[in-house]
């Protein structure tokens, strides 16, 4: 279960009870067209999960490996690498996950030097077939690992991409596995895609449950039971410049890799310029707790203004570790935490923080998970999902286009050819 509280200081008013009138029409139209696919993916991906487990069940090369090498970034990338980090320690035997993103020269020999080519899958992650990191790795790990598509090697490759790409066509050229994404999927929303749920499934996790999670928050949403999220989204939308930044301050080391996933949604999602020509977005910044508190709060709390705040707990992560009630000589300041779990003070400081903030009168929120599960997680991806198309209809941009990306990519192709 997970609980959202709204602490944001503000009344939605006529202008803004519109916007939130408007942008739920949008997203029942975005879903009964097809504009936007992912709204479907926690049914239409039960099908995926079938014919993995029947693939995994037939396969000796799937049976005899224990590392799973992704070769994907951002949007092929990112969301796995989240649902990993936080179910991870949940799943002992586990295959695991290892990620080949950046082309970092030093992060890939490192990786390399740990891959055992006998015992690893290898799935390659492209929606355009052409992103030029990913391909260029996956070059790189077909000759440092004499991977031969002509022989039985291709049977330990995994292709995932629309299709019709341009790698869809090389899988079929090498008769490779392969599983494809809808058109209507952008990469930043594809994690409940064959982008996730293959790698995932393959691994071990429960992925029927993490879908099930995630169905059950579109199901309420469009059922026009989860209110709180339009009139975040308002917020957001109407108050972004002068809030121009939203802080996810996420509570447990487990949580990194869901901010990372979040700024990419948020990021790609909503930096645009709008139907009038202004540039528009609201800034969004991943922190970890407490770490995070002796660093970047001091700026929230006496800083410039600009800032809402979510703050993101695990109400019992189920590992009881206590602080020693231990007397130490000359600091005893700390023994007020003497005899309580870690658990319980990561979640004191939570809201210790979380109320600090909110007395210097800068807008907070609180999710609460009850414990990190498969659909607990399911439903905070959704929830994450249908938030950012929500701003982005309120903001009048297209939210699941990435112009300025591209532009990026033209620079690099010409730099190459010169």
């Amino acid at each position: 279960m997970i609980t959202y509280d709204l602490n944001l200081r503000w009344q939605a008013g006529d202008e803004a009870n519109e916007l939130m009138t408007e942008a739920f029409g949008n997203l029942i139209y975005e879903r009964e067209k097809g504009v936007a696919g992912y709204y479907n993916l926690p049914v239409n991906s039960k099908l995926i999960v079938t014919e993995v487990q029947a693939f995994m069940a037939s396969s000796e090369v799937v049976k005899k490996s224990d590392t799973i090498v992704v070769i994907g970034i951002g949007g092929s990338s990112l969301g796995t690498k989240a649902v990993d980090s936080m179910l991870r320690h949940k799943y002992p035997n586990a295959k695991r996950l290892l990620f080949l993103e950046n082309p970092d020269p030093v992060d890939l020999e490192r990786k390399f030097s740990t891959i055992e080519k006998e015992r690893s899958i290898f799935i390659v992650i492209s929606k355009s077939g052409t992103t030029v990191e990913t391909i260029s790795i996956f070059k790189a790990v077909l000759k440092r690992f004499d991977i031969d598509l002509q022989s039985d090697d291709k049977e330990r490759v995994i292709a995932i991409t629309d299709e019709g790409s341009a790698l869809c066509h090389f899988v079929d050229t090498h008769g490779l596995k392969a599983y494809t994404i809808g058109h209507n999927v952008g990469g930043r929303f594809s994690v409940l895609s064959s982008v996730g749920v293959v790698p995932l499934t393959i691994a071990g996790y429960d992925t029927c449950s993490l879908l099930a999670g995630s169905a059950k928050m579109v199901e309420r949403f469009f059922d026009a039971k989860e209110e709180h999220m339009l009139i975040k989204a308002a917020f957001i939308a109407t108050n972004w410049r002068e809030y121009r930044m939203n802080v996810l301050f996420a509570y447990g080391n487990l949580l990194e890799d869901f901010t990372k996933w979040y700024v990419q949604l948020w990021g790609e999602s909503l930096g645009k310029i709008d139907r009038c020509g202004n540039r528009v977005g609201p800034t969004p910044i991943g922190h970890i707790g407490s770490v995070d508190q002796h660093s970047f709060l001091q700026l929230v709390m006496q800083g410039p203004r600009d800032k809402s705040v979510t703050f993101l707990k695990v109400e019992d992560f189920e590992k009881d570790i206590k602080i020693p009630d231990i007397n130490l000589e000359h600091i005893q300041k700390c023994d007020y935490v003497n005899g309580r779990s870690f658990n319980e003070l990561l979640n004191a400081e939570c809201d210790a923080t979380m109320e600090s903030v909110s007395n210097e009168e800068v807008p907070v929120d609180m999710i609460t998970l009850d414990r990190v599960d498969e659909r607990n997680i399911g439903e905070l991806i959704l929830y994450y999902e249908l938030l950012t198309s929500l701003v982005g209809s309120m903001l009048h941009i297209d939210t699941y286009d990435q112009p300025g990306v591209e532009r990026g990519k033209k620079i690099l192709v010409e730099k190459f050819g010169r």
